[in-house]
């Protein structure tokens, strides 16, 4: 057996406490399984009191997480404190500047920050692994980086949040509104501090980036995710979309193109059918398109203490097992600069409408669509007590550029009665 593996751990929430319990539970079976015993020097959070439902005693503390990741009886700085910046990336940035290892589950940083921090950990020989980042017990990156090696990855799509897909299973299991389910998730402790965060989908999109440049051998650009949370999507389109045979998610999707790098994440229209059509609740699922390897699904819980404590102690097994290799897959020299590309792949769409209750008023939306050449596969207008009368249009495949012509266009006819809702229709 070789030397004790030695962690200092920042971040003693949910995850953090996770871990600790791995390494007490499983200390045994890690030390069989990577050769080494793993031992914590010393730990770091922001209040030392709180009751963890675990004894911190036999570890070193110390309040600053920067002094804890250069500490010399540390070999692996696990970093579990979250933040784009800060605290986070200050201690990282030490960590790697003192040669330690860094495991980390924060998504945010590394989707803003993971081109400057690879290349700093290779410069300087060490880690940098972040299997907890994306979709929590779920080995994603693992299967990306080392199970689809040989692999030209043609595409990559997600429910990658499982706060919004548990509001929107919600919302068709008890015909509550948006606003109704969001007040249950918060009040369940589902949400983060910053709601906006999970709903408005930024969440899932730092996941989203971080998929596509390990699956397409490019830089992180979080900024070019074409990007829309769930906040629009009414009980109408739930209950509209289940008539249908859809169900709504909010849908990561990236590919490589001719034109660019599409990455999008945003609520789209899934076959109730598919595999994504039968994701509940607070589970995630990525389904990963190769050239060799075909269509393959993971499913799993993406968040919570044990599965991504697992994912945490998966990359720490990593580095005791001696596997170091490049950050995103390729040496971040070599990654290439993206440029961002809308998809231009025709796709069928979901229209939700209120018109002006008046003569003509629907053939005019008919027309404005059929200038834009966008046709009909599907219309409904349903009884109304009110003066708008709502409308439900489902197309054919149509560019996304025609459809936002025929919006644009649409909000100049005078007989809307509000903002459409337009969703993608996904095939899967």
């Amino acid at each position: 057996m070789s030397k004790p593996l030695r962690l200092g751990i920042a971040g003693l929430g949910t995850v953090g406490v996770g871990v600790l319990r791995i390494l007490r539970q499983q200390a045994a079976l890690l030390e069989a399984r990577t050769g080494c015993a793993m031992t914590v020097s010393a730990v770091s959070a922001r209040t030392r009191n709180k009751d963890r439902g675990l004894s911190l005693s036999s570890y070193d503390w110390e309040d600053d997480p920067v002094k804890l990741a250069t500490r010399d009886d540390v070999d692996v700085f696990v970093e579990l404190m979250g933040g784009a910046d800060g605290p986070a990336k200050a201690a990282t940035e030490a960590a790697l500047a003192a040669g330690k290892h860094v495991v980390t589950a924060n998504k945010a940083m590394l989707a803003i920050h993971g081109q400057a921090l690879a290349e700093q950990a290779e410069g300087a020989g060490v880690a940098l692994r972040y299997e907890a980042a994306v979709a929590g017990g779920i080995p994603v990156i693992k299967t990306l980086m080392e199970g689809l090696a040989g692999n030209e990855i043609t595409r990559i799509m997600g429910v990658m949040n499982g706060s919004c897909n548990y509001i929107l299973t919600r919302m068709e299991d008890s015909g509550k509104t948006y606003q109704e389910i969001f007040a249950e998730a918060d009040g369940l402790g589902y949400l983060e501090a910053d709601p906006q965060l999970d709903v408005g989908g930024i969440d899932a999109a730092h996941k989203l980036a971080i998929l596509s440049s390990i699956a397409f051998g490019t830089k992180i650009d979080f900024d070019g995710i074409q990007l829309e949370g769930i906040e629009r999507v009414a009980i109408e389109d739930i209950r509209a979309a289940a008539d249908m045979g859809y169900k709504i998610k909010l849908l990561g999707v990236t590919q490589k193109t001719g034109r660019g790098l599409e990455q999008r994440m945003m609520p789209c229209l899934v076959p109730q059918t598919s595999p994504l059509g039968q994701l509940d609740g607070g589970t995630n699922m990525v389904v990963i398109e190769g050239d060799a390897v075909g269509q393959i699904v993971l499913r799993g819980a993406g968040a919570g203490e044990g599965p991504t404590a697992s994912a945490v102690m998966a990359d720490v097994c990593d580095i005791a097992r001696g596997l170091r290799g490049p950050v995103f897959g390729q040496p971040a020299e070599t990654l290439e600069q993206t440029t961002p590309a809308s998809s231009q792949r025709p796709a069928p769409y979901y229209l939700r409408m209120a018109l002006v209750d008046k003569p003509g008023a629907l053939a005019k939306i008919a027309t404005v669509l059929g200038e834009a050449g966008v046709s009909i596969y599907r219309m409904r207008q349903y009884e109304h007590a009110d003066v708008s009368a709502p409308v439900l249009i489902v197309t054919h495949k149509t560019s996304r550029d025609a459809l936002l012509e025929a919006l644009a266009n649409m909000d100049k006819t005078g007989v809307l009665a509000g903002e459409p809702v337009a969703l993608r229709i996904e095939e899967v």
